[in-house]
């Protein structure tokens, strides 16, 4: 029988099969000999060997981490906001450290350039006196801040973290698309992706000889510390707030880095000092990262329509007190139309060209070329030809409007009213290409880098990576996440092992960090989350005790059942439904809390609520009353009794701990107290006492710890009195004393405090009390009491 040879197929080489690269286009995989890029070639060939399965497999596994971390697109509509999956492209772009070091030593050059044309823009003004900028283009510019002329900052430096954006020419060089002065943002998605990534790309892919990006955080941080020495006051970031669609990306960098963050309702200034306001008082701030834009920063003096700024703050900068990185006003250099002049000015003041240029861009201040543009705006945007009218040599022009104009979405026209320019490049945007994995094969997508500089002790320091913005399909204008578009990892590839060294290497001696502060506001949300936990828990609890009745009887008629309910209605909870709405509402509240201080907050303890919050929904919409009801909520207690062991386990014992403890230490009180008003009261139904010991949780002990059959003294002094119960009211109580007795101001020379001395004058009311006397009226007095508690916290703390 004939044998034929078959010649093995090469897995890699069915892998980028088919992969075109579009006509006139430079691509990341393939170079410009049609061959493939050598620094692809090793992850190429491990990744071909994997099956369809493995690669699903490896994807699902960094997606998962993005939905565990809370990683997720926000997009802001008139309608409300939208949540989506993070659009993660999980194939990395690689480049090679020969070619990023010449890439960095540019945009070092860059950034120095753009600190000498902030330094003249708020200093002499030679710039525009000698006309090589055009008046208009700075003193109408809304992002050129009048108030900030003169004001030296305090650093001595105007700008201290950069990003910008890069394409590659179709002859395989690269141009600079943008530059992002105001309150650059994607570091913290770096990050994100670069973990998400080497969880679908570990073992076997040559991750040794990818450079961190750690290293760069640590000395941004570093040099954040420096700015602070001989100032008396901490380290923040400054943050819009949760409304912002970057706002996940803040509260992971100020977690990453240890920094306070700052809302401008955390600060106010006194003296010329910007204060924190603390759990601790008012205690000074010598740094702060903006990441809010900087005419919302000061309502005093910038914008006075701002509502989450901090009045004075302009005056504290002035006064030398605040280092604010960057500089306000800085947001000018991020204009498009400064494209157009950089070319110059970098001769001029360097004395060398851009060592990587910018895209193609003429200025049309004039009022030739502005009338132009202004007859013809309706068409200008990226792609459509310009007639060859203009008074000079733009012939094969085309306009570059939208976000590759200014920054700022919105028409073009209205850009121009503002502005009284516009800027027209000599040629389309052509962008390169970047391999995505799809339908089981590599396709080419347009792709446009997003590179970080950070100014540290020793100069400018760039990410050896960055964020790749990937379109949607081979259109270059579909690159915007809110379009469709996706993002992917960038990995510097070097040809030797790389240092391993993460953000908390250190070499200089052990030493302990001083306690971070914490804010008032971010106490609140920490003792409204307890707050929020606790009462869907009860809430829980009690429904089940409902259901488990029901059960038994088949009776929604029986008057345990109808006292559940009425106690139910008097806390605004009716039970219409088998999972009454209040229960996803309060699980819902506690995340919004949450999501406030997810600075301070753990990873695991967000993936479990969460994962609660989808529990309850799966969940609430698939049972009937009776037992298949009970069992449901029987699964969600145990969803939240998961969340409180990692709160009791895990979470460091800082003030932020105690203000969470004491939240659901006072919720639980005053549950109770509710309970045992309503259970034990005369006139509760046969019964009551086994659902207010059932609702208690402690239907053993009261087995074992009285002799006698459940009366109204035995349920009182086990859920009431009893110090060793966990559930009482006194055990609650007692913790919230030794709470309160660790928070700064529990003594006041020596005294004790008003909120110290009303949760001592309630322990001890519990612990002189018999069971016989706590009646109805008591009890009532003591859920005011408790209120009364809660109220002090806030009064004392959290305003």
């Amino acid at each position: 029988m004939d044998r034929v040879f078959r010649e093995p197929v090469d897995p890699l080489a069915g892998l980028i099969s088919g992969y075109t690269v579009p006509p006139g286009t430079a691509d990341e995989m393939i170079g410009p000999d049609g061959a493939l890029r050598p620094v692809w070639e090793p992850f190429l060939r491990r990744f071909a060997r994997l099956s369809d399965e493995e690669v699903a497999r490896r994807f699902a596994r960094g997606d998962r981490y993005l939905r565990d971390a809370g990683v997720f697109f926000r997009q802001y509509r008139e309608e409300g906001p939208t949540e989506r999956d993070w659009p993660l492209s999980h194939v990395p772009v690689l480049l090679h450290q020969s070619e990023w070091a010449g890439i960095s030593a540019a945009l070092r050059q860059r950034a120095d350039l753009l600190e000498r044309v902030a330094a003249d823009l708020y200093g002499p003004g030679d710039l525009v006196r000698s006309g090589r900028l055009p008046p208009e283009l700075v003193a109408g510019n809304p992002a050129w801040l009048r108030p900030m002329v003169g004001v030296a900052p305090p650093s001595g430096h105007y700008l201290h973290f950069l990003a910008f954006e890069l394409g590659r020419n179709p002859d395989g060089s690269w141009f600079v698309l943008g530059d992002r002065t105001e309150a650059p943002s994607g570091a913290g998605f770096a990050l994100e992706n670069r973990v998400a990534t080497m969880r679908a790309f570990s073992d076997p892919f040559p991750v040794g000889h990818i450079h961190r990006l750690s290293g760069f955080f640590r000395a941004f941080r570093s040099a954040m510390q420096a700015a602070a020495r001989g100032q008396e006051g901490r380290l923040g970031i400054l943050t819009p707030g949760q409304g912002t669609e970057t706002y996940f990306e803040h509260a992971y960098i100020a977690r990453y880095l240890g920094l306070m963050l700052l809302e401008g309702e955390d600060l106010i200034v006194q003296n010329g000092r910007t204060m924190v306001r603390t759990v601790a008082g008012l205690k000074p701030l010598s740094v702060l990262w903006r990441r809010m834009d900087a005419d919302f920063a000061d309502p005093l003096e910038l914008d006075d329509a701002s509502q989450i700024g901090t009045p004075g703050l302009v005056s504290s900068i002035r006064a030398g007190h605040l280092a604010m990185l960057n500089a306000l006003g800085t947001g000018v250099l991020q204009t498009r139309a400064l494209l157009a002049f950089l070319p110059q000015i970098a001769q001029d003041l360097l004395g060398q060209p851009l060592a990587i240029p910018n895209i193609a861009t003429w200025w049309c201040g004039q009022p030739a070329e502005r009338n132009y543009v202004q007859r013809n705006a309706s068409r200008m945007m990226i792609g459509d030809a310009l007639s060859p009218d203009l008074p000079f040599e733009v012939q094969s022009a085309r306009a570059i409007a939208g976000r590759f104009l200014d920054g700022r979405q919105g028409d073009l026209p209205g850009w121009i009213g503002a502005q009284g320019a516009a800027v027209v490049g000599q040629e389309a945007v052509s962008l390169s290409t970047t391999p995505v994995y799809e339908d089981g094969r590599l396709v080419p997508r347009p792709v446009m880098l997003r590179v970080f500089a950070a100014r540290t002790e020793d100069g400018w320091t760039v990410m050896p990576g960055g964020y790749a913005r990937i379109g949607r399909t081979d259109d270059a204008t579909a690159l915007a996440l809110r379009s469709g578009g996706s993002v992917a990892d960038v990995w510097i590839v070097d040809d030797a092992p790389v240092d391993t060294a993460s953000l908390a290497a250190s070499d200089g001696p052990f030493q302990r960090a001083t306690p971070s502060l914490l804010p008032a506001r971010a106490a609140d949300n920490l003792f409204w989350l307890g707050r929020y936990v606790e009462r869907a828990e009860g809430l829980i609890r009690l429904v089940r005790a409902s259901h488990v009745r029901l059960a038994e009887t088949g009776q929604g008629g029986d008057p345990r059942v109808q006292r559940i309910a009425a106690h139910l209605e008097r806390l605004g909870t009716p039970l219409d439904q088998p999972v009454p709405q209040a229960i996803p509402d309060q699980v819902a509240a506690a995340i919004r809390c949450a999501g406030k201080v997810r600075d301070r907050f753990s990873l695991d303890g967000w993936t479990a609520l969460r994962a609660l919050a989808e529990d309850i929904e799966d969940r609430r919409s698939r049972v009937s009353p009776g037992d298949e009801a009970a069992r449901a909520l029987g699964q969600m207690l145990r969803g939240t009794a998961a969340f409180s062991g990692l709160v009791h386990d895990n979470m460091y014992r800082f003030s932020g701990w105690r203000f969470l403890s004491m939240g659901r230490a006072l919720e639980r009180a005053q549950g109770m107290a509710s309970i045992l008003r309503d259970f034990c009261d005369p006139d509760a139904p046969e019964g009551g006492f086994d659902i207010a010991i059932e609702v208690g949780d402690s239907v053993m002990t009261h087995r074992r710890r009285y002799l006698i059959e459940t009366n109204r003294n035995t349920v009182i002094d086990l859920l009431a009195l009893d110090h060793r119960n966990p559930r009482s009211i006194r055990f609650q109580v007692s913790f919230i004393r030794r709470l309160i007795a660790e928070l700064p101001e529990a003594e006041i020379n020596g005294a004790l405090s008003p909120l110290s001395r009303a949760a001592l004058r309630i322990e001890t009311r519990l612990a002189t009390a018999e069971p016989a006397r706590l009646d109805t009226a008591r009890l009532d007095s003591l859920s005011r009491a408790l209120a009364r508690l809660s109220d002090l916290v806030t009064e004392t703390y959290l305003t």
